[in-house]
């Protein structure tokens, strides 16, 4: 969609360009001395009655020349195929009285759209060389494989000009692809067994004869892609790929059964960061890369490896999107709170462009994209995580939040004053209780395993009322991965000196952390649920919203102390007001 104007673009130039010439030339009276022969050739081959119109025309070059495509799922990469295939199909007007109901011989995009694992393979020339590293190369092996490479490369050149040729013979056809195949094949199977060897330790020569030899066993369970030599022209003469896209797996690393090697990203634990780093490995020096990944990619201490790397020297923007239908959800069926992003090089370091977590009702989803817009957060990011900010407003409010101690400094251990709190979920408000919700499993008192408990040094109520506070639920949306609400993230809120508060204004906040939780229960309802697993589960069901004007009051104070505006106040106050007080969040704060 994006290369066909493109593409339509160039060829009407290409026509402008060729009826000017042949205008000057007949007012001129001249001799016909083409300056654009290379456009003539092209019209003339666009034109050719092979092709059923220009779009169809315009659609296989796209095909072929434009689009590669790598999965590890044989039938993905099927599929993938049909989809180009019907997208050109569709373009064609079914004609009775000619050959083939008027249909040109559909592209063969076997050797775009490849089967294989995206994570193991020789991925560049650097890779390759640093198999070889200590190794005496007597024969020349790195640079036999080079020259293999090089002509895989332009045996691929050669099959796809054939396919654009009018009037192309199906025996040159068959012939081009059977050669293809063949170098392709023993070229892939040379850079398998380097790669078994020199990074796995397998035993190459090891029952050569035998079809469960340590090698073919490796070679079954990894799958290897050699990108190097699979699309060489474009990773070595063209030093990588213009754009790359995609939706890789969200899979943790200690569930798959292959091993890897040599990632920067590893400590990640999981396959959309190698997938990542793998990608910009691809690219080429201004290349662009966009991927759908889980919002905790970006926010999560796990994966500090993958923000640095997507943080170096390059200009990246990243889109916050909520999961679970809450209320509205990106993607059918799928529950994780979602990044979109995409990064490219960038002539200034580290620059950083956040949307804000991003709601919505499904009506508007319609403009969903069309009302998002960006903020440069770069000085803001923490550790490296990025912060989800949106306006200009919200830099004022961290500039003052950043001049105050953490929260964690005021951690204790006593068990006596406890507060409680949930650890997990969809919520639209960060509750803080000092007494237990009630959960009956099969009617015994049980906790709920998303409880989580903390201390701190001063008053409770004071502490419970900071947790509960707009502000705080606020900096949460804004720093975590808005469903899990850790110690780290409670440690991580900046939070006033306490010895600075005056003693009415400390008396104050524990009175409305007292009315808050007292309002929470009276509008509280206790809920019965049988589930298959569990059985008879009870549990105190809390509408948090309703309690709201109370958490308001509790900003009021805060506010003061922080240096707030009334419109930082304001905008505090009223962050995302309009999903916190919707109907369709009553159940937000469900217990498990």
């Amino acid at each position: 969609n994006i290369l066909e104007p493109l593409y339509e673009s160039c060829i009407m130039r290409m026509r402008s360009f060729v009826e000017d010439e042949d205008f000057i030339n007949n007012q001129n009276k001249q001799s016909f001395c083409h300056k654009y022969n290379d456009f003539r050739e092209t019209l003339k081959y666009i034109q050719g009655s092979n092709h059923p119109n220009q779009t169809y025309f315009i659609y296989k070059s796209i095909i072929l020349k434009n689009l590669y495509g790598v999965d590890i799922m044989k039938e993905a990469v099927e599929i993938a195929k049909l989809r180009l295939f019907l997208k050109m199909v569709a373009t064609v007007d079914v004609d009775y009285n000619k050959p083939n109901l008027g249909l040109e011989p559909l592209p063969d995009i076997d050797f775009n759209i490849r089967s294989g694992n995206t994570l193991i393979g020789f991925a560049t020339e650097a890779e390759l060389d640093k198999s070889f590293e200590g190794v005496m190369d007597f024969d020349d092996d790195k640079g036999k494989l080079k020259e293999k490479c090089d002509i895989v490369a332009l045996t691929f050149s050669r099959y796809k000009e054939i396919q654009l040729k009018n009037g192309a013979d199906y025996k040159d056809f068959k012939n081009a692809k059977d050669e293809l195949n063949n170098r392709l094949n023993q070229l892939n199977h040379e850079l398998s067994l380097l790669l078994a060897k020199t990074q796995y330790g397998i035993d190459i020569t090891k029952n050569q004869h035998n079809p469960d030899n340590p090698f073919q066993s490796w070679f079954r369970q990894h799958l290897p892609f050699h990108w190097f030599a699979e699309f060489y022209e474009i990773i070595n003469e063209k030093n990588g790929f213009d754009v790359v896209i995609g939706n890789p797996p969200y899979v943790e690393y200690s569930k798959i059964d292959y091993k890897l090697n040599g990632f920067y990203t590893l400590n990640c634990g999981n396959l959309y960061a190698f997938v990542i780093e793998k990608c910009i490995s691809i690219s080429n020096q201004h290349s662009k890369l966009s991927m759908i990944i889980p919002m905790s990619g970006t926010v999560t201490k796990r994966m500090i490896p993958l923000q640095k790397l997507l943080s170096k020297s390059r200009l990246t923007r990243c889109l916050y999107f909520a999961g679970d239908s809450n209320p509205g959800q990106l993607f059918e069926g799928v529950k994780s709170q979602l990044c979109i992003f995409n990064t490219e090089k960038s002539k200034d370091k580290n620059l950083l462009w956040t949307s804000k977590y991003k709601r919505w009702f499904y009506e508007e989803r319609k403009v969903l994209f069309e009302t998002l817009s960006l903020c440069e957060s770069t000085n803001y990011i923490q550790e490296t995580h990025f912060k989800k900010i949106h306006y200009e407003i919200e830099k004022d409010i961290l500039n003052k939040l950043k001049l105050n101690k953490k929260l964690g400094s005021f951690l204790a251990t006593s068990k006596k004053d406890i507060l409680y709190y949930k650890n997990a979920g969809n919520a639209y408000y960060r509750m803080c209780y000092t007494t237990k919700p009630i959960t009956n499993e099969n009617g015994v008192s049980k906790d709920s395993s998303t409880l989580n408990s903390i201390s701190f040094s001063f008053s409770n109520q004071i502490a419970q009322g900071i947790i509960s506070s707009n502000l705080f639920n606020y900096y949460w949306f804004i720093s975590s991965d808005c469903y899990h609400l850790t110690k780290q993230d409670i440690s991580d809120f900046m939070f006033i000196d306490i010895g600075k508060i005056n003693e009415k204004d400390k008396s104050n906040l524990e009175r409305i952390s007292r009315n808050l939780e007292k309002d929470y229960h009276s509008n509280s309802i206790l809920k019965v649920t049988n589930y298959k697993t569990k059985g008879v589960i009870e549990y105190q069901e809390f509408y948090p919203r309703l309690s709201k004007f109370i958490m308001d009051e509790i900003d009021t104070i805060l506010s003061q102390h922080y240096g707030f505006t009334e419109e930082e106040l304001d905008f505090i106050i009223n962050y995302d007001i309009k999903y916190r007080m919707g109907k369709e969040l009553e159940n937000g704060e469900e217990e498990e």
